[in-house]
């Protein structure tokens, strides 16, 4: 689901779509290194570094799952999404959590909804 979608369903601040970064720190060892074959190794001295790391997800939309076609209250359509998991726990997510009545449907014209959250 593309993060604009996202957020037109659940809300700019919903918790679930902040992504911040984690602070990671790598410890290289000390080595040998031949930068050119035939020619001699030079030592690389131990050093670390710090970076941001930024949440990522174990496959690209070519492979992300089964294609649903979602629509919500104010959606102007149906909106092709992807879930990796299975479409009970996807309804089961959608009735906790959903703010606007959503439905969807599988490429194979499954029909799932309207899901809604009941509770505050």
């Amino acid at each position: 689901m593309a993060i604009g979608n996202a957020k037109d369903l659940f809300g700019d601040d919903y918790e679930q779509l902040a992504s911040t970064a984690v602070p990671t720190t790598v410890s290289v060892k000390g080595h040998s290194r031949v930068r050119v074959i035939g020619e001699p190794a030079t030592q690389v001295t131990a050093y670390t570094y710090e970076y941001q790391k930024w949440p990522t997800s174990q496959a690209g939309l070519a492979q992300g799952g089964t294609v649903i076609l979602m629509r919500w209250e104010g959606s102007e359509g149906d909106w092709q999404a992807r879930v990796s998991g299975s479409m009970a726990a996807l309804s089961s997510f959608l009735s906790e959590t959903a703010p606007k009545p959503t439905s969807f449907r599988t490429e194979r014209g499954s029909k799932y909804g309207p899901f809604i959250r009941t509770t505050a």
